[in-house]
């Protein structure tokens, strides 16, 4: 679902799930979303880990209707994303009344090796 998103077209991504059924992303490197020599740009970074969120909530059902409405996401860089393909998986922390929070994490080679994490707050829709 979210692979068809524009923006998620445009940085390559595709949905993939894991044997529990859980929904995880993938995104190629490609020159064209690379910042520093050799590094991706952290912005696209973030829009996977954000992308990743919105997978979750798409998963549970959520924001069918109508579009999610983020409240703040935070993003925690924890070492230079190379020009490989990258991975992000997230999951529903807490789905509550009116806020749902999702847990990220973005990685490369190693699962166990994250390059980075992120914390995002989604407001729901009334009547959810």
């Amino acid at each position: 679902m979210i692979e068809r998103a524009p923006y998620a077209q445009l940085l390559g991504v595709c949905e993939w799930t894991d044997a529990d059924g859980n929904v995880g992303l993938a995104m190629p490197a490609s020159p064209a979303l690379e910042g520093r020599q050799g590094f991706l740009y952290g912005g696209v970074i973030g829009s996977l880990l954000e992308l990743a969120c919105l997978a979750a909530l798409a998963g549970e059902g959520e924001a069918k209707e109508e579009r999610p409405r983020p409240i703040n996401i935070t993003i925690d860089f924890l070492r230079g994303g190379l020009m490989v393909e990258s991975y992000a998986q997230a999951r529903i922390v807490r789905l509550g009344k009116r806020v749902v929070n999702v847990d990220a994490f973005c990685w490369q080679t190693d699962r166990d090796n994250p390059i980075a994490t992120g914390r995002m707050h989604i407001l729901r829709p009334p009547g959810a």
